[in-house]
């Protein structure tokens, strides 16, 4: 049965105009993308084919866009329909935190980390600068190491902060392994940044680990 002759209350498009994208599943959000299945699919049996074959749906959204247009069901143009709109997610985040309004709320730095660090294969050590009123000024990849981490040299993250006019920052990284949870490295690293950045007056307010679940904040364990 073609998802035109569904009942009108299961069609993911209807669903998402009556009651929300958040009611839909993530095969019915793919569907919406895909508007049409693979020969004998409707939109929706194929986007719950991709995710079982090549998911969950983060995973399959971490493919590079070449990746993504090699999968059955997608090709080129959809694959850059996907792409174009986790890039829209990015952009989204990096607007609440860009467009001149204190950061009061620190989960909200940690989910722009993560939107940004996770799914990359090799570790990443970031930092967002902030001005006095911890207000944005700039979001930047400073380190890039192996799968096993990256060497993070506290003298540069004060050089990019004093170029910034910077008061405040905030840092994160990722674990490609997957796990959150901080190491002694990540600890030890910190507790360098920490005094580096004193000497210049500049706070370091906190430091994300991502991984697959939720960020971790070194600043609610005490290690900040």
């Amino acid at each position: 049965m073609h998802i035109r002759d569904w009942p009108a209350g299961e069609r993911p498009r209807e669903k998402l105009l009556k009651r929300g994208a958040t009611v839909l599943s993530d095969a019915e959000l793919l569907a919406i993308f895909l508007g049409s299945g693979l020969r004998g699919l409707d939109a929706v049996a194929t986007a719950r084919q991709l995710l079982a074959e090549h998911g969950p749906l983060r995973r399959l959204l971490e493919h590079s866009p070449p990746e993504l247009a090699k999968l059955p069901g997608l090709g080129p143009a959809r694959a850059c329909q996907l792409s174009a709109a986790l890039e829209l997610c990015n952009r989204y985040l990096a607007a609440g935190l860009e467009r001149g309004e204190a950061l009061t709320d620190p989960s909200a730095a940690g989910r722009y980390f993560a939107q940004r660090l996770r799914g990359h294969p090799s570790e990443i050590f970031a930092a967002l600068f902030l001005d006095t009123r911890h207000r944005a000024l700039a979001f930047e990849e400073l380190f890039r190491g192996t799968v096993d981490g990256a060497e993070v040299h506290p003298r540069e993250v004060v050089r990019r902060a004093l170029a910034h006019n910077a008061a405040a920052l905030i840092v994160g990284h990722n674990h490609p392994s997957g796990s959150a949870e901080p190491s002694a490295a990540d600890r030890a690293v910190t507790a360098r940044l920490k005094q580096s950045l004193a000497l210049v007056d500049v706070r370091l307010l906190d430091h994300f680990v991502i991984g697959d679940g939720a960020p971790v904040s070194l600043a609610a364990r005490g290690w900040v």
